[in-house]
């Protein structure tokens, strides 16, 4: 039971936290762009990493309703995942970092979502 709910906890997190970033780093202004931003190619790829968020933040909220009470995974996704990046994560870390730090956890919790699968 526990087993499932930190499951759950850590997918949501960096799978919300990383499409946040990506989020925030597309919509930057392009003269508050930093340089690494401004090709296409890089914007396509904050795109798409903020797409593969997105799509990990969907099943660790389908994990989250098949495992726990409904009202868990609800509220995690629109009050604690949340606070948790805007507070501590988007402030300590910036947007940048947050990304490159949360993507490849979120490809780690994404195989051990699909090995624990109900």
């Amino acid at each position: 039971m526990n087993e499932a709910l930190y499951i759950f906890l850590a997918a949501g997190l960096v799978s919300m936290s990383a499409a946040l970033s990506a989020s925030a780093l597309n919509k930057l202004a392009e003269d508050q762009k930093p340089e690494w931003l401004k090709s296409k190619n890089s914007q396509v790829s904050v795109v798409l990493t903020g797409n593969f968020a997105a799509l990990s933040l969907v099943g660790a909220m389908a994990y989250g309703f098949l495992t726990q009470h409904w009202s868990i995974p609800l509220s995690c996704m629109f009050l604690t995942f949340p606070i948790i990046h805007i507070v501590f994560l988007q402030r300590l870390l910036g947007d940048k970092t947050t990304l490159m730090l949360m993507l490849p956890l979120t490809l780690i919790v994404d195989v051990y979502l699909y090995l624990n699968w109900p």
